[in-house]
């Protein structure tokens, strides 16, 4: 049997393991965004205060880093969503909910890598799937039963409205830091109800949204991995 002093070393040492854990998470977090996935492991560990070895500890490797912190991301868009759903008004739920998300694709340099990595992971697509998808159904589902959101919106125009937006958010970073709010109030105006004229093609069935969905995610590897500086120094582990 533990003594009452072996128990409060135990828990301490615990909630400084938990502590640490966060401490690199919130680190990880910052330095991806500001420098993306090819940032080092060092600077991560430098920036959370804590040396390599207890960083390795709790994440053995880069990967299970970058896995964690899209654990985060999913946790992030989830609540977002929940948050718009408790919104009294449908439409400024909904329009919100876009307005926050591609918000936080702009503010994170290391969003869109992330996507690119985990997109061509099955297990963690469904987890995605599982996590976020079922909110925005909802979201949509409630705007149009409010008359609000245009009825032949379906969630896969949802998906690829967030696609495209991370696209342009990369491409005027440098040069226009906020240009993705003009074009998403150009499409939430696409979206209204009120005079929306025919659309000219069908939605895409869940499985064309899965096909381009994986296409999309390779095309984005490809675009990240090209644009990384090349180096002879040493790499991240």
């Amino acid at each position: 049997m533990h003594s009452t002093s072996e128990a409060t070393t135990h828990r301490e040492l615990r909630r400084d393991a938990q502590a640490n854990r966060e401490r690199i998470l919130r680190a990880a977090n910052d330095v991806f965004a500001e420098d993306g996935l090819g940032a080092s492991v060092e600077e991560i560990a430098r920036r959370a205060g804590v040396g390599m070895g207890t960083l390795y500890r709790r994440f053995p490797h880069k990967t299970a880093l970058i896995d964690a912190i899209f654990e985060s991301h999913l946790d992030e868009v989830a609540r977002i969503a929940e948050q718009a759903l408790s919104d009294p008004d449908a439409w400024e739920g909904f329009s919100s909910f876009l307005e926050q998300a591609v918000s936080l694709q702009a503010g994170n340099r290391g969003f869109a890598e992330i996507v690119a990595v985990h997109l061509r992971d099955e297990n963690l697509v469904s987890k995605a799937r599982a996590r976020v998808t079922p909110l925005l159904r909802q979201l949509v589902e409630r705007a149009q039963d409010a008359g609000v959101l245009r009825p032949d919106i379906v969630y896969e125009d949802i998906s690829v409205l967030l696609w495209t937006s991370g696209r342009v958010v990369d491409a005027t970073r440098e040069i226009s830091p906020a240009f993705w709010k003009r074009q998403l109030a150009l499409a939430l105006d696409g979206l209204r109800a009120s005079n929306a004229s025919p659309l000219p093609e069908p939605p895409l069935t869940a499985l064309q949204h899965r096909s381009a969905m994986e296409r999309f995610a390779r095309q984005l590897h490809l675009t990240v991995a090209q644009s990384r500086p090349r180096s002879g120094g040493k790499r991240s582990r």
